[in-house]
């Protein structure tokens, strides 16, 4: 059931996001996050302009999806940054497709005219799923993280709503 976060959630939102940290493919963080640490971040979320939404399965949240509004100036408040996470146990399990489903039919509803991701040049099976849902590449920025000692490459995919 895809349904909108709700503050309890949150706690197991940021555990899923926690355990994306050591495999240096999905964030930049380096260190776990904390809960008190995603309050504004969370606050900044509204079902009716930038939804955040869990997946729960059997009473357990099992993913997540963010809209987040692009770079905070008012002319690009129709276009946000999107990232999708799933607990381990459930990758495989099409989670991610759902909810990148449901974001990319729920955008004219959200006044939302393009979205955009920012993905590891090296975190294939992500970039895979967008691409399945015909976002293209935007940008690529080489060498501009470091996880563990490399420098990796990432890479900005976009899609504009109302066009496939």
């Amino acid at each position: 059931m895809i349904r909108d976060a709700t503050i309890e959630d949150l706690p197991a939102i940021i555990e899923i996001y926690n355990t994306s940290i050591p495999g240096r493919m999905a964030t930049a963080d380096l260190e776990p996050v904390t809960v008190a640490s995603r309050m504004d971040w969370f606050t900044a979320h509204t079902p009716e302009r930038r939804p955040l939404w869990v997946v729960e399965v059997d009473g357990k949240i099992k993913a997540w999806f963010s809209f987040r509004s692009f770079y905070g100036r008012d002319a690009y408040r129709h276009t946000v940054e999107v990232s999708v996470y799933v607990a381990p146990d459930s990758h495989h399990k099409h989670l991610a497709t759902q909810l990148l489903s449901k974001a990319l039919a729920s955008a004219a509803s959200l006044d939302i005219k393009t979205l955009v991701a920012f993905i590891f040049a090296h975190n294939q099976p992500s970039i895979n799923l967008f691409k399945k849902y015909d976002f293209q590449q935007w940008g690529y920025l080489p060498q501009i993280a470091e996880l563990n000692g490399v420098d990796r490459d990432l890479v900005i995919l976009g899609r504009q709503i109302g066009q496939a």
